[in-house]
């Protein structure tokens, strides 16, 4: 099956020919590393059979989180760590989305944007919460950004499991329904107001039309929250396309499948090989940037007292159903990350010993 290094090594020549004058480092070092991740230009592992002599070649990986073929194992442990911080209270799945007619601003500002969407988000949420009418008080919230629809199109949002409930300013729990959270139709325009004064600061101007639309919030409830976490889990370390969805690699195309979202179904996109790099390159993050934020009760700061308030909330008797079927989450994932059994001979089925170390050759890409 063809993956995305195979991609980049047919057509990436011809794409850097054209467009590496204009293009960021980032996206320059992402390419670098997909082309190189697990061949000997990092470097790897030789082990010898015990059993026949042969020797198999284990090359290291170039852990760069835009690469399909890194970042699964990471992603399990970043779900244990989430799964030890919910809370036992039912939680929501709050989706802000940026509009059309600002993503062509986004793309080409996308850390000061993408900073400034976590930002207008976070504050309209929590400004709302604090409303005595609404929650009153300090929400506990995890944001996750999400930049690609499923046929690659650049399509910026952010989703953020939010507690159902808050902690008011004299310190009480103020349990929230578990079918309702905030007022989608009032935090919209909060949100709309807070970007366009954090765009306006940054100097960076948009169709004036924009601020009179309606913005998509969207707000569902999720049960005790796990289920929400594992969606959001391969996002964190999963690129905007994984090698399985790859479907051929032509002499000036390339086609992939992906699932519509509103009716299951899987299509075929074929798309030129200089569309298709283009367009997998957009969602290649600043470099630095976080993807994954904590707000409010989860901030750092506020750590210490939202651990206090987990283990006030976590006493009371009525909660055993949430809390027995976390433990199961979390002993489900600690016995996937347990040490990996030695490998075995593709040939014989001997055990694999390791033999010796092999550094990196330093070679860059083929152009």
């Amino acid at each position: 099956m063809p993956e995305l290094a195979d991609i980049f090594r047919r057509h990436g020549p011809e794409y850097l020919s054209k467009f590496s004058d204009r293009m960021l480092p980032s996206h320059l070092t992402a390419m670098e590393d997909i082309l190189n991740c697990r061949t000997e230009a990092m470097g790897g592992h030789v082990h010898v059979c015990d059993h026949c002599a042969a020797l198999r070649y284990s090359y290291h990986s170039c852990k760069n989180r835009h690469c399909p073929k890194c970042g699964g194992d990471s992603a399990d442990l970043w779900l244990k760590k989430q799964l030890d911080l919910l809370l036992p209270q039912f939680y929501f799945l709050v989706t802000f989305t940026l509009p059309e007619e600002l993503r062509s601003v986004a793309r080409a500002n996308q850390k000061a944007v993408y900073d400034l969407l976590f930002t207008s988000s976070s504050e309209a949420l929590k400004k709302l919460a604090l409303d005595p009418r609404i929650l009153g008080g300090r929400l506990a919230m995890l944001g996750v950004l999400h930049t690609w629809g499923r046929d690659l199109c650049y399509h910026p949002h952010i989703h953020y499991i939010v507690a159902g409930g808050c902690l008011s300013s004299d310190n009480r729990w103020l349990g929230s329904s578990g079918k309702f959270l905030v007022p989608v139709a009032a935090l919209s325009p909060i949100f709309r107001g807070k970007f366009r004064d954090g765009l306006k600061k940054l100097g960076l101007s948009a169709d004036p039309r924009v601020w009179k639309k309606n913005w998509v919030v969207h707000s569902k409830p999720v049960g005790a929250g796990e289920s929400a976490l594992r969606y959001l889990a391969p996002y964190v370390y999963r690129v905007a396309l994984s090698n399985n969805r790859i479907e051929h690699v032509g002499e000036n195309t390339v086609s992939f499948r992906y699932k519509q979202s509103d009716t299951g179904s899987w299509r075929r996109m074929i798309l030129s090989s200089m569309d298709f790099i283009q367009r997998f390159l957009q969602h290649v993050l600043p470099d630095g940037f976080h993807k994954v934020r904590y707000y409010g009760l989860l901030s750092p700061r506020n750590r210490n007292t939202f651990k206090l308030l987990q283990n006030i909330l976590t006493t009371s008797s009525t909660l055993e159903a949430i809390l027995k079927s976390r433990e199961e989450q979390l002993s489900t994932l600690s016995a996937g990350n347990r040490a990996a059994e030695p490998p075995l001979c593709p040939h014989c089925g001997g055990t694999l010993r390791w033999l010796k170390s092999l550094s990196p050759t330093g070679r860059g890409p083929p152009w």
